[in-house]
């Protein structure tokens, strides 16, 4: 079987998430900077061919009422570029909340936020992975 990888995506820094091979649970996996596109790329095929992925899963930051932002017009082309240039799929998924859910997560478990925003951006995509594999399983 294969993992899924999900991507938080910002403009700074980029959390990671990675399925297990059943594709049941998502956990945290790393956080890189985003320094161009071919830098992202570079670094996401090293992951895709070491871990075994066959799917990557783009949060898409809607705003409340579902809408596009300026936030979400960023993330698509980088999701285009993504398909355009990988030989696997590329889905997205609606991350609302996604970030806040993951901060008040790690403050639950007494991990301060403020210096760690990494480990915000990958447990948001843990989280919103954790939904896409939560609705394949229905």
């Amino acid at each position: 079987m294969c993992r899924i990888l999900s991507i938080d995506f910002g403009n700074k820094r980029i959390g990671l998430a990675l399925s297990d091979l059943m594709q049941i649970i998502a956990k945290p996996y790393k956080t890189i900077y985003n320094e161009s596109n071919n830098q992202i790329l570079n670094e996401l095929n090293i992951i895709v061919k070491e871990k075994n992925v066959n799917k990557i899963i783009v949060g898409l930051p809607l705003n409340l009422k579902g809408d596009f932002s300026e936030q979400t017009n960023i993330t698509m082309k980088f999701v285009e570029y993504l398909r355009d240039n990988m030989k696997i799929e590329v889905l997205t998924y609606d991350e609302r909340l996604s970030s806040i859910q993951a901060k008040n997560s790690l403050i639950k478990q007494g991990i301060k936020t403020g210096y760690n925003k990494g480990a915000v951006d990958q447990t948001a995509a843990a989280l919103f992975l954790q939904g896409y594999l939560d609705g394949l399983s229905n």
